[in-house]
């Protein structure tokens, strides 16, 4: 955008802002989501554009009002200008998919080459009756469009390769681990060291489940899976084994979106290599520690 457009939609900005007072009785500056849209549209842009110019201007998209109090505006528009991919749209992918387009993460990637049957609606958050038959990445799009318009989602329909993956995930700031099998999460590791970019692995198997954040430097799987074995059977999993009822992916997926707005913002405690292992039936979370080195 040109300079005397930028200009012109930040005037239009303060214009159609509109003053509200927060949670805690502060007056904040807010931008609902029919003139954002309005807004798009006036100028031929994107609502992820109009986001990111009001948040700059220091007014927020209204939906983001309630994480004011623990997401400052400048942090706000980090997430809007970060990019995720998520590698696996399933039980866990789904969850996590959601999660970052409610918390207005800007650019999405989807990968996953699968449909969907009846056997994922126990558990996949963007599976539905309706959505049987439609491939997992594609349906991704739909759904967070449904949701948050200021977020854009880029699918890609392939399983994941070291021949493929690299174009998927450049540029990616994070890489969200949602796949559900040993060999493909090492094809995903070494793509991710490749390129320089932190991989927060989920996994779940029944009613536990785990999460370590890994990046580039670290020995990562290593430490959960020894050293990487050649023609494992993927069907064989745990996972797919003990099932995967829906508590457990919601609560993994969860985890790793916090990894995700650690790492993007740089505060917190991360998990890295560190294991986080949950037991929902009896209860306990417990930390592994490893060695760096």
């Amino acid at each position: 955008m040109n300079p005397k457009l930028k200009s012109d939609m930040h005037q239009l900005l303060w214009e159609k802002a509109e003053k509200t007072i927060d949670q805690v009785g502060r007056e904040v500056q807010v931008l609902s989501d029919k003139d954002a849209l309005n807004i798009a549209n006036e100028y031929r842009s994107k609502v992820y554009n109009v986001y990111i110019e009001a948040l700059k201007l220091g007014i927020s998209p209204y939906r983001y009002l309630r994480n004011m109090e623990i997401i400052s505006l400048r942090e706000q528009l980090k997430l809007a200008e970060s990019r995720v991919a998520v590698v696996g749209a399933g039980g866990l992918g789904g969850q996590a998919i959601l999660l970052l387009a409610r918390l207005g993460i800007g650019h999405l990637v989807v990968v996953d080459h699968d449909v969907f049957d009846e056997t994922n609606l126990n558990r996949q958050a963007l599976c539905s009756e309706k959505a049987l038959g439609n491939y997992k990445s594609e349906e991704a799009v739909a759904v967070v469009a449904s949701i948050n318009q200021g977020v854009e989602v880029v699918p890609y329909r392939m399983e994941l390769e070291s021949s493929n993956a690299v174009e998927a995930l450049s540029g990616s700031d994070v890489v969200v681990d949602a796949l559900d099998n040993v060999p493909d999460r090492f094809v995903l590791e070494r793509i991710t060291r490749k390129l320089g970019i932190p991989l927060v692995h989920g996994a779940l198997d029944g009613f536990e489940g785990r999460l370590m954040t890994i990046f580039p430097d670290d020995p990562g799987f290593k430490h959960l899976y020894g050293e990487e074995e050649r023609g494992e059977d993927k069907s064989k999993s745990p996972g797919a084994v003990l099932g995967a009822p829906a508590p457990t992916p919601s609560l993994i997926a969860t985890l790793q979106v916090m990894e995700v707005l650690k790492i993007i913002l740089k505060r917190g405690k991360i998990f890295r290599n560190i294991m986080v292992h949950v037991d929902l039936e009896t209860g306990q979370l417990n930390e592994f520690a490893f060695e760096e080195h």
